[in-house]
């Protein structure tokens, strides 16, 4: 779930909420930072383009370690109507994906392209032209920016930006059927700030230039456009006014509605003025439409407009009222029917966080009192009403939108929840004017026009619906997006197939432990908490076995994960907003361990990314941020505030803010602690909680704190990044202090613009820094002097978490959109500052086992098991590089020459003889050599010199065989 509140039904884990009495407290509204300049964010797209060619990291490999089995948010579907087994999918931030083989297996095609943020594609399947629209066209708080329009005429081989630099999201691509150059696109626009490049946008010459056709304003886009079936120049649009705040979201407003064009996207007129049949107004919020033919067009809406008050039995008709709180007794409120009691929450405006098992669990614990629901009320601000919304409708024209009729009685509740501006999707069957489809949660079926409805999800099937294609030629056929995937049926959803061999996780937070093979965990958007062994590897085998590798620990949005370093079964994790559990994964038990405030205490307020942090001291406590930062001396039982609100207090609106947002303790002090905020507070306390001090007063204000990290090198040292996405600035802020906070120095120089969500030092190198950008990973060796793309094997997506497991040396990348990296950076921590001038460094080789089936296979079908020894080196300039492995008498075994670059280098060692060199151990060694059966000879134990040359330096590395 993304949306601002929880959905009753979600089959996983229930999201047990915080507190419910007074309201956030009011401030002054905050001042709009500048959004970044499209043509910032092309030259940052140009200078990541130049780092790639000079980058002194760029043979350093990242490679995928999965998970892929929970998948990630699909935004939409691109299939061949005459041959449906192949098609395109489009992840929200993990890219464009092919299938030609009906899902069961799928190809990256947009790995070249410089993002993987996507929210429409559409193919002109005669031609082969692909055309993607970057940026996701949902508005969650997870919906990241795009850089306009690309396309493709190559099956994807090669990309080309095709123009809306400024466009951020993109609703919908509809491409003319007789011409792949002819393409009319619904632009969304920004998400956080007003712009005016959003609307209807076409092109007549494959995105040469392009003319807007329909503009509503500078705050409202175009979220749908569809053609009628046999009629390419009648076009349908619908307009959505949408606002998003890091603390509010307004999805809905007077400039949404729906336009039609008779003229291929030429000329628009409104077709939901007043009288219209159809929602208008402040309350009509995102719409989806569906063409039959051109008279039949249907629209669903997210209407926000509030449910009358209906007359009759106050019971029946008026549900929960506030005043019936104020009486009721916990028993009472306990035997509420969950959705019942969902309605009251919901529609009376209770922040995201309160919901009917959240509320429950409070009231269970004493913590929460019924009449406190009253008194949330009686305190609560403008927002809050007293009747429900609406929420989602189906309207119907038969005349080609100049008139509307809602399609069914009463109201469609449990799909859209709270949160319609999530989902949007209507499609009927092009084959049956009656039978449509909606997308919300769950997946709904209408075979009377819109009458009635049924759920047609199934157990393997993700609960968040956001694309569907129907086969117009096999009745059953249905191809389904949702956040875990894609799903296929032929049976109208009866039964699906899962297809997600694709590793597009969309990851907030990474953590590792110290078993060997050691482990890694990581929480991601609406699929739980998983965690595998990070060399588990990726395979179909597991459906032999029956055992996945990656195992789920916990559902909802998962959150960060703490391991205790003496015992990996007691996990620390939890889900939105401070819903934190101690997992003690030998003993299968949980405990609940969120603070509880105090009588007489506001409630806590805490971030949809909770931050959580066990000491490095003693793992026996535990922090964990809410607007004041708690701990507790014992696993999670007991807590205590050891500070006053490090925020600036909270804002008015329907999304927590005022929190914090990251933690960390000195390892040279216990209780030096740092704290940043979602409002762009830093404070630090140097005597565990006693006292705190801001020290962010010279950082842009009102900036997300996305990392506060304390040096493990340097006790006086402090790192910080702050994150302006939610201003849609794409600044990049990283800051260091050598005073605890006193003073700072910018690091960011030489990054290209894009947001830093991570930040992490290494433990061994002081000199070796890692930040993660909402683009892309940098390394830094010489301490945030200069930067270095750090790209081979990552594409172009968001970077969440960064974290090191030090015994292994290895650096893990959490991505939003790509699942987990691995990379091994031995080499990296080994190279001190004083060698980065140094004409040639060559690494420490490692030890080898010998073994008699190197170069055999253990049967006729097999692949030859073969070794293989990578020599590790670095290189102040490029050149020709000559490499020669001597035997303990100084016989040369082998040599070969590579071009190295400047920076690292790998040279890959096969560890066999060549033909001279076999000869020439021979003659001084009366040793029996046997050649394998891939017909090489491989050395025999012993010790080994590893020599290579450049110019005139030369150095050598022992290596031994065992």
């Amino acid at each position: 779930m993304q949306g601002e509140s929880y959905k009753q039904n979600q089959p996983i884990e229930m999201k047990i909420f915080r507190t419910l009495a007074a309201c956030l407290a009011t401030l002054p509204l905050l001042a709009q930072a500048p959004a970044t300049d499209a043509s910032v964010v092309q030259q940052a797209l140009e200078q990541k383009a130049r780092m790639a060619n000079a980058s002194k990291v760029a043979n350093l490999r990242l490679e995928n370690i999965g998970p892929s089995v929970m998948s990630g948010r699909v935004v939409d579907l691109a299939v061949n109507p005459d041959n449906p087994v192949e098609f395109y999918v489009a992840y929200a931030s993990g890219g464009l994906w092919y299938t030609d083989n009906n899902g069961t297996s799928f190809t990256p095609v947009m790995d070249n392209a410089p993002t993987q943020n996507l929210g429409a594609v559409a193919v002109h399947w005669p031609s082969g032209t692909i055309w993607v629209g970057t940026g996701e066209n949902n508005a969650s708080r997870s919906s990241y920016a795009g850089i306009g329009l690309y396309k493709s005429t190559d099956g994807g081989e090669s990309w080309t930006f095709a123009g809306l630099p400024d466009s951020h999201h993109i609703g919908r691509i509809v491409i003319h059927p007789e011409n792949p150059d002819e393409v009319v696109v619904a632009v969304a626009g920004h998400l956080y700030s007003d712009n005016e490049e959003r609307g209807i946008y076409k092109t007549t010459d494959g995105g040469a230039s392009w003319q807007r056709t329909l503009f509503v304003d500078d705050k409202t886009g175009m979220i749908d456009l569809v053609a009628s079936p046999g009629r390419p120049e009648v076009l349908y649009a619908a307009s959505w006014q949408r606002d998003r705040k890091a603390w509010n979201f307004d999805g809905s407003g007077p400039g949404t509605g729906i336009y039609k064009s008779i003229d291929g996207g030429d000329n628009w007129n409104l077709m939901t003025a007043a009288g219209s049949g159809f929602p208008t107004g402040s309350g009509a919020g995102r719409i989806g439409l569906a063409a039959f033919d051109h008279q039949i067009v249907y629209a669903v809406i997210d209407n926000q407009d509030r449910r009358p008050k209906e007359s009759g039995d106050a019971d029946a008709d008026e549900g929960l009222t506030k005043d019936d709180f104020k009486s009721m007794s916990a028993s009472r409120l306990l035997a509420l029917d969950n959705g019942e009691l969902n309605e009251f929450l919901k529609t009376n405006g209770f922040q995201e966080k309160y919901r009917a098992e959240n509320v429950k669990q409070l009231v269970r614990s004493g913590s929460v009192k019924p009449a406190d629901l009253a008194t949330y009320l009686e305190d609560a601000n403008s927002l809050l009403f007293d009747t429900p919304v609406i929420g989602a409708e189906v309207y119907r024209s038969e005349d080609g939108g100049r008139t509307w009729t809602r399609t069914h009685e009463g109201y469609i509740d449990d799909l859209f929840y709270s949160y319609g501006y999530y989902f949007g999707q209507i499609r009927v069957a092009p084959y049956d004017r009656d039978q449509i489809y909606l997308a919300g949660v769950p997946l709904i079926r209408s075979a009377d026009g819109g009458k009635t409805f049924e759920a047609i999800d199934g157990d393997n099937v993700h609960a968040d619906h956001h694309a569907l294609w129907i086969n117009p030629e096999k009745e059953g056929h249905l191809i389904n997006g949702n956040d875990g995937g894609i799903n296929i049926t032929y049976d109208y959803g009866e039964h699906w197939i899962k297809n997600n061999s694709p590793s597009v996780g969309q990851f907030y937070a990474i953590a590792v432990d110290h078993e060997d093979p050691y482990n890694v965990y990581g929480g991601l958007q609406d699929n739980g908490v998983w965690k595998g062994a990070h060399n588990a590897g990726e395979s179909d085998g597991w459906h032999q076995s029956g055992r996945y590798p990656w195992e789920m620990l916990l559902g909802g949005d998962g959150m960060q994960v703490e391991v205790d370093s003496r015992n990996s079964d007691i996990v620390y994790t939890g889900f939105q907003f401070g819903n934190y559990f101690r997992l003690d994964l030998g003993a299968d038990k949980r405990t609940y361990i969120q603070p509880k405030h105090e009588l007489g205490e506001s409630p806590y307020r805490f971030n949809w990314q909770t931050p959580i942090l066990l000491s490095p001291h003693n793992q026996d406590i535990l922090y964990l941020g809410g607007n004041k930062l708690h701990r507790s001396m014992n696993q999670g039982d007991d807590w205590t505030a050891i500070s006053d609100d490090l925020t600036r207090g909270g804002k008015k609106g329907n999304v927590a803010y005022g929190t914090l947002t990251t933690v960390s303790e000195s390892s040279f002090q216990f209780g030096l602690l740092y704290t940043g905020s979602d409002d762009g507070l830093v404070h630090v306390s140097k005597n565990g909680g006693g006292s705190w001090q801001q020290i962010s007063g010279s950082f842009p204000e009102d900036l997300w704190v996305s990392r506060v990290a304390a040096s493990s090198h340097k006790k006086e040292r402090v790192y910080v990044a702050l994150n302006g996405y939610r201003w849609d600035d794409f600044t990049p802020y990283v800051y260091v202090s050598e005073d605890y906070g006193a003073t700072w120095r910018s690091l960011a120089d030489g990054l290209p613009a894009s947001p830093v969500n991570a930040l992490v030092e290494d433990p061994k190198n002081e000199n070796l820094l890692f930040v993660g950008t909402d683009n892309g990973l940098y390394a830094s060796l010489d301490r945030g002097a200069t930067w270095e793309l750090m790209q081979n094997g990552l594409p172009n997506v968001a970077v969440h978490d960064l974290v090191i497991q030090p015994k292994a040396g290895h650096l893990l990348v959490g991505t939003h959109g790509r699942s987990i990296y691995k990379a091994d950076i031995g080499a990296l921590e080994a190279l001190p500052a004083q060698d980065l001038s140094e004409p040639l460094v060559v690494f420490d080789l490692p030890e080898i086992r010998h073994s008699s089936r190197w170069g055999n296979t253990r049967s006729t079908w097999g692949e030859p098991n073969t070794p293989g020894l990578d020599i590790e080196f670095f290189a102040q300039s490029p050149g020709t590089v000559q490499a020669r492995i001597l035997s303990a008498d100084g016989t040369v075994v082998s040599e070969t020459q590579l071009n190295a670059d400047a920076g690292f280098n790998i040279l890959s060692y096969d560890l066999a003889f060549s033909k001279e060199g076999k000869s020439d151990f021979l003659k001084k060694n009366k040793v029996p050599l046997k050649t394998a059966g891939n017909g090489k000879t491989y050395l025999p134990e012993g010790t080994y010199q590893a020599e290579l040359q450049q110019g005139k330096t030369k150095v050598s590395r022992e290596f031994k065989i065992k």
